[in-house]
């Protein structure tokens, strides 16, 4: 059982990135499946996260209109599309994974670290200026 990041690199600011967050020994349907990074000397934050029980969604203020979380069910996969990528989104980037899926995919569930059951090991983001 595990997930498995990827899609991570350089890129200069206002590029695009998609990571890939793709589970092996078991499905992702009826998990909620959030996005967090975590840059040198700060905590971690929740980024955005999906509901594969109702497809619903959520992004921190921070990347809404840049950053955009999607599913794909038969690849048993999560994106994240980041566009217009800035310096201050250079961090490491994690996937997880939580069951069942939150009731409601907002900022208490989506953000709590504590909820998630597996966790991907990371991909790295760097956003040159």
């Amino acid at each position: 059982v595990q997930l498995v990041e990827s899609g991570g690199g350089l890129v200069q600011a206002g590029g695009s990135l998609r990571l890939s967050c793709a589970a092996s020994g078991f499905s992702l349907d009826d998990y909620s499946i959030g996005w967090f990074r975590q840059a040198p000397g700060k905590e971690r934050e929740g980024v955005s996260c999906i509901s594969n029980s109702d497809g619903s969604t959520w992004e921190a203020d921070v990347v809404k209109g840049r950053f955009t979380i999607s599913s794909d069910s038969g690849k048993n996969t999560v994106y994240l599309q980041m566009n217009s990528l800035k310096p201050e989104d250079t961090a490491v980037y994690y996937c997880a994974a939580s069951y069942p899926a939150f009731y409601d995919t907002d900022y208490v569930h989506c953000v709590d670290s504590r909820a998630y059951d597996y966790w991907g090991q990371g991909t790295q983001v760097t956003v040159s200026s």
